[in-house]
């Protein structure tokens, strides 16, 4: 006691000391210059993404309408909606219980107390979901303004008095003085147990993580709640009406998917199988391109149900395997473990076999086409503009006269006005006979195409002869157009940056390989691609994000002819957006496509932790 008394008396005077004085005036100086930057990340970040969800859990057209719940998520991808809902949850609590014994490991480690600091940050992870709650209650209230004016005289006074009462109303004003409040004496508790300086040195890491881990928990209980809360009224209403509810059998199905794919990943690697990262990509890609192909493909049932029960035989022959593996275990824990993945994967090969078709099927099914065509889109245009640009940076890295006006003309297209350039796109492409493409085509002895009104796949279109599935056509001929302006918009920026990604490999290394004997391709493959890794991680990030964002290049060579075969997700969205006034169910089609492409990221950053080298 009388240590940690001394430890007391001895921040306090460090608190009053000169030097820690000038520390909290620089620090909060530094804190102002930060805040502009941090007010407009929030206003124009993360409050449009908040809103997202406020509005696509309701039924938006023009106004605000009822509160929905998941209905708009459902009507999008059905009962994969459920799945989402209740295994979201369990992988944010698996994100924060790993954070406490990361904090743990790391306090032991270092003889810290972090556990000080779970009050403070108790109470801050508190006033933030009180925010919430405060923005929650103030929204309906400022978008009721456009009910208020109606059969007025619209002025600037007149929406900055509604807004002022907006802010006055008493569950607002309220709401607003109680996050204040638990937010400024979390503050105050965060900065007496930081002055009395009895957690360590890395105090101010700790609270972050606190904070982190008490809203991952806080989150991860909201979602579950939504979710089972949805999923009880829907057989409230369907005990009321007599009908028969089928959403837990398919769950529990598609759980038994995600828990295989889980079990692949520890097997795999056990058996000396591929990399976890590459197994997963190689099943569960594959799996999933397959079932959004089911959705346009009904009527090529037998290639997709070939295909799906590959898949199951991969599963079942890795369940094999892990039976096998049980024999040559000892521990009861090991026999137990083994035995639990290869039920885990017998499972995951029904889901995968008769569920998870006839779930993503139920959805919508211009949302699973169009998420389709933007990864035909992502597949078609990424690799190549790589590639492409590579092999100019490569080039251009010589010594050569003229780099910089080289440089200059691959990085133009990059630059030009989309809108611009995809006009120019288009008459290039046109379907008509007289088109400048066409034109070339005649001199060869081809027969014209139709181009961007092509609805007909690559393949079938390359093999006419060929009586190929729908499955098997590939994008539309509309969709490579649209590909080609991808490839050509984007390979010169890919140039710039690999150009300075060569620009940073040391030349002794080089000169090293040459001493050794290796030639051009040798040093190609063992040295520039190596050290080249990091920007290629960089540069597939920023790509692959890209194309599942494209919106204005694509709107422009669309074609109605194409018959939707160039409408990517963006476009499917901007529809239901700007066509049908469907706000709500727009806003939960972009959040669903957000979630995709975190997960693509995720991906990305997987493969990135095994393959990419930083020296």
């Amino acid at each position: 006691m009388s240590q940690m008394s001394a430890q007391v008396v001895s921040g306090l005077r460090h608190w009053f000391s000169g030097r820690r004085r000038r520390r909290i005036r620089e620090s909060a100086n530094a804190y102002l210059f930060v805040l502009p930057a941090f007010a407009v990340i929030g206003m124009f970040g993360l409050f449009p993404l908040v809103f997202s969800v406020y509005v696509s859990l309701h039924r938006w057209r023009i106004i605000p309408g009822p509160y929905l719940g998941l209905e708009n998520f459902v009507r999008a991808i059905d009962n994969l909606t459920y799945v989402v809902g209740l295994w979201l949850p369990i992988l944010l609590v698996y994100l924060a219980v790993r954070t406490l014994l990361a904090i743990k490991q790391e306090a032991r480690e270092h003889k810290d107390m972090p556990w000080l600091w779970a009050v403070p940050a108790l109470v801050v992870a508190g006033g933030i979901y009180q925010f919430i709650i405060f923005a929650i209650r103030l929204l309906p209230e400022v978008l009721d303004i456009a009910e208020k004016v109606k059969g007025q005289q619209r002025t600037q006074q007149l929406f900055v008095s509604l807004l002022g009462e907006a802010w006055q109303e008493p569950a607002v004003q309220s709401a607003r003085t109680t996050t204040l409040l638990i937010l400024l004496l979390g503050a105050a508790l965060a900065f007496g147990v930081g002055r009395l300086r009895l957690t360590g040195v890395r105090g101010s890491s700790y609270f972050a993580r606190l904070v982190i881990v008490l809203l991952l928990i806080g989150t991860a209980a909201a979602i579950g709640w939504l979710t089972l809360t949805t999923i009880r009224g829907i057989y409230a209403s369907a005990a009321e009406t007599g009908d028969v509810v089928s959403i837990w059998p398919q769950i529990l199905a598609i759980s038994g998917g995600v828990v295989a794919l889980i079990a692949v990943s520890v097997v795999s690697r056990r058996l000396g199988f591929p990399g976890r990262t590459t197994t997963l990509l190689s099943l569960g890609g594959g799996l999933l391109a397959i079932g959004l192909k089911f959705l346009v493909d009904t009527g090529n049932a037998s290639v997709l149900d070939i295909a799906l029960i590959l898949g199951g035989v991969v599963l079942l022959f890795l369940s094999w395997r892990s039976w096998q593996e049980i024999q040559k275990r000892t521990s009861i824990g090991g026999v137990v473990g083994w035995l639990l993945a290869s039920i885990a994967m017998m499972l995951g090969a029904w889901a995968l076999i008769a569920e998870l078709p006839r779930v993503i099927r139920a959805g919508y099914a211009t949302w699973w086409e169009g998420l389709l065509n933007t990864v035909y889109y992502s597949m078609f245009t990424v690799p190549i503009q790589l590639f492409i640009g590579l092999f100019l940076a490569i080039l251009l890295f010589q010594k050569i006269k003229a780099k910089g006006l080289f440089r200059l003309i691959y990085f133009l297209p990059y630059v030009t006005n989309p809108v611009a350039a995809a006009g120019i796109f288009r008459v290039l492409f046109s379907s008509r006979v007289n088109a400048p493409l066409n034109r070339l085509l005649d001199i060869f002895g081809v027969e014209p195409l139709m181009w961007l009104d092509q609805p007909k796949g690559i393949f079938q279109t390359l093999l006419p002869s060929l009586d190929l599935p729908q499955a098997l056509s590939g994008p539309s001929l509309a969709l490579i157009v649209i590909c080609i302006y991808g490839i050509w918009s984007f390979a010169g920026y890919n140039t710039v940056v690999f150009l300075a990604g060569l620009g940073s490999i040391p030349t002794p290394l080089y000169e090293a390989a040459a001493i050794d004997g290796a030639g051009r391709w040798q040093q190609f493959r063992h040295v520039t691609l190596p050290l080249l890794s990091p920007t290629t991680y960089f540069l597939t990030l920023i790509s692959v994000i890209g194309t599942f964002k494209a919106f204005s290049h694509i709107w422009v060579l669309r074609s109605g002819a194409a018959l939707g075969t160039t409408d990517t997700a963006s476009i499917v969205i901007f529809t239901e957006f700007n066509r049908n006034t469907r706000y709500g169910y727009a806003s939960a089609m972009a959040l669903i496509l957000m979630g995709f492409i975190l997960v693509l990221t995720l991906i990305n950053n997987r493969i990135a932790e095994e393959k990419v080298f930083y020296g």
